[in-house]
């Protein structure tokens, strides 16, 4: 089994940036799909990113293009999720996670206990 531990997040300033990196232990993650997800209070978790298992082919949900972007590092066994022109709806807590299959958006194997991005207006 895989765990996962974000870091990076914080309180910033609207149009600010804020780089996350979610390290894993207990199995190399060259094996698996990764991606973020976003929970804000009161609302149901959401998908972020995926990357595919090389480190490519990275995909989004619609409000995060041309702002975020998933990359990873399979040698140093870390996944990071680069937030610029972040909005205050950006405010959630984020989690990494081992995605199901390349092009999930809703299913996830694993995931870590999340970190918490604010950003004020």
């Amino acid at each position: 089994q895989v765990q996962l531990v974000e870091s990076g997040g914080g309180l910033v300033q609207a149009g600010g940036s804020l780089r996350l990196s979610c390290a894993a232990s207990g199995r190399t993650i060259g094996r698996y799909v990764m991606g973020w997800f976003r929970q804000a209070p009161g609302k149901e978790r959401e998908f972020v990113a995926g990357i595919n298992r090389s480190g490519g082919s990275p995909y989004y949900a619609d409000s995060m293009k041309g702002r975020f972007t998933i990359s990873r590092d399979n040698a140093k066994n870390t996944v990071y999720l680069q937030m610029n022109s972040l909005k205050p709806e950006d405010t959630a807590v984020y989690y990494c996670a081992v995605l199901s299959y390349y092009g999930s958006r809703e299913k996830y194997d694993y995931w870590g206990q999340g970190t918490q991005v604010t950003v004020s207006s």
